[in-house]
């Protein structure tokens, strides 16, 4: 395929939530309906998730109250890095119940939105809306791109394992920049690798929303493509700090 044969036709995608066009080659009509209609429930529920994050950071960022309460109780700070982590087992076991899902789902977002809370208080404003502006483009772009790639029979489930990997290791590098400081210039690499790992991460996710999530799994479908979005804008964030410093 050549450079010029690129071309995402947005009309497609458009027509595509109104269940008109085929998503990969080869689905019958009924599993086409069914699957945007899937489709469109996750998006909603990643709306609202966004929609809660931003007002829950926005708090955070705004009032000095809550920023001193953190300041004054680092514990805090570590508890709610951890605090999402607890929440995510017992919302992928009762993912199906509800309305305990939608319960331990909004637990879960803004236990995440008040850690981000903390990220943005951290920089700057012009910086905060750089990272923004720039997550939103590149999500954009790459979830056009999937669909586009899904239409044509590309398929992204080979990257499972070694984006698995590639997680397992970037983990484990955070963990050690967190107790031994390795510099400015290892976090600015640091957050580029994580930035373009969950860049991959989206691309993979997105396929499996078109392809492989049952219909019953909107909910873990928006957590998944949740965490990727704000993991993308926390490196990004981390990027433009580390420039900026």
């Amino acid at each position: 395929m050549g450079a010029g044969d690129f071309h995402i036709d947005f009309d497609d995608i458009e027509k595509g939530f109104g269940q008109s066009t085929a998503l990969y080659p080869g689905i019958a009509a009924d599993e086409n309906k069914l699957r945007w209609g899937f489709i469109r429930k996750v998006y909603g529920i990643l709306s609202v998730q966004f929609v809660l994050t931003t007002v829950v950071a926005g708090l955070v960022v705004l009032s000095a109250s809550v920023n001193q309460f953190f300041q004054a109780n680092p514990a805090s700070v570590l508890v709610l890095a951890f605090l999402p982590l607890v929440l995510m087992c017992p919302l992928y076991a009762y993912q199906q119940s509800h309305p305990l899902n939608l319960i331990l789902l909004g637990l879960f977002t803004v236990s995440i939105s008040l850690s981000v809370g903390i990220s943005c208080s951290l920089a700057p404003p012009a910086i905060v809306l750089e990272a923004l502006l720039l997550t939103a483009i590149v999500v954009v772009s790459l979830t056009a791109y999937t669909y586009w790639a899904a239409k044509r029979g590309h398929d992204f489930s080979f990257l499972g394992p070694i984006l698995f990997t590639s997680l397992v290791i970037v983990v484990m590098f955070g963990f050690v920049q967190a107790f031994f400081p390795l510099g400015p210039i290892s976090q600015t690499i640091y957050g580029g690798l994580t930035a373009l790992l969950f860049s991959a991460y989206i691309v993979y996710d997105t396929d499996n929303l078109i392809k492989r999530y049952t219909y019953d799994q909107f909910i873990w479908a928006s957590v998944v493509l949740y965490l990727d979005i704000l993991n993308l804008f926390l490196s990004i964030l981390q990027i433009l700090r580390q420039s900026n410093n």
